[in-house]
This record gives C-alpha cells, structure tokens and sequence, in this order.
C-alpha cells in the first residue's frame, strides 16, 4: 500500500495547526474577492520571482489604484508579501500561509484514520492515482512521487 510512504511526506495534514479561527476568516475574506483571488493565483503562478504591481494591474485589466488596494488588502491578509527593487514593489504568492491555511483546512480531516486524507494529499501533490487510488509513479531515487 502505498499512503504511509505518501503521510510520510506529509505529516502535516494529521497535526493540529497554529493558525486560529479569527486569521483564517480574514484570509478567506480577502481571496472571497474575484480580482484578489485572480492576482493571488497569477502571484503563485509566478513564484518564485513574483511580479511588480503594475504588471498585475495590467495582466488583470485592472486599473494600478485599484490593484494597488487589492494588493494591500492580500497583504494585511498574509497572501502577500512585497519587497521595494529600485523603484517597483515586486509582490509574491507567500506560500507559507497559504501552507497554513491548507493545514488548518485538513487539521481535523483524519479523525485518527490517516489512510483518509491520503487520497487528498496526493492531489495536492499534483500526483494521479490508479482505480484503487494507488498513486501511479514514485520517483527511484528518492522514493517520492514525480508527477
């Protein structure tokens, strides 16, 4: 069987987070907004370089003033993290809390039944699974799944 190789990679999912209930209704909050939500995927998409706020605005059709308030609202959030390079802000995805949210998601998922959530953590994983939902392929050399 495949899944304890799979929640050892992943222990996470079966542990209890640190996140409190109060963040993770702010952070769902401000992705619960189409533009948000659009530039935090582009962010993602772009990890681990990120991209300046002009180029957000333009690549979402959104006026600079407006993505600029999007972008702060991702930030008071922890979706975001900025950082100055001359005269841009570049914005990247933090993908340390979006982790944290995921984890606090999951934290209850198993219920002491750890071969439950393993289904899940292979596709978060990006992996496909066979009709038994055995993943398919496992890296030889480090025994981890490449997909």
């Amino acid at each position: 069987m495949i899944y304890p190789k799979i929640l050892e990679l992943f222990p996470y999912v079966c542990t209890i987070g640190h996140m409190e209930i109060t963040t993770a209704i702010a952070s769902f909050a401000a992705l619960s907004q189409d533009t948000r939500l659009k530039a935090f995927r582009l962010l993602v998409s772009h990890e681990p370089k990120g991209l300046a706020a002009g180029e957000i605005a333009r690549q979402l059709s959104v006026p600079h003033n407006t993505m600029s308030t999007h972008l702060a609202v991702l930030a008071r959030a922890g979706w975001v993290i900025s950082e100055r390079q001359s005269r841009q802000i570049i914005y990247r995805a933090s993908l340390s809390h979006m982790q944290a949210v995921i984890e606090f998601l999951l934290q209850d998922c198993c219920a002491g039944n750890a071969e439950l959530c393993a289904a899940l953590v292979i596709n978060l994983n990006g992996c496909s699974t066979d009709s038994n939902g055995a993943m398919n392929t496992l890296d030889d050399v480090h025994n981890q799944p490449h997909c």
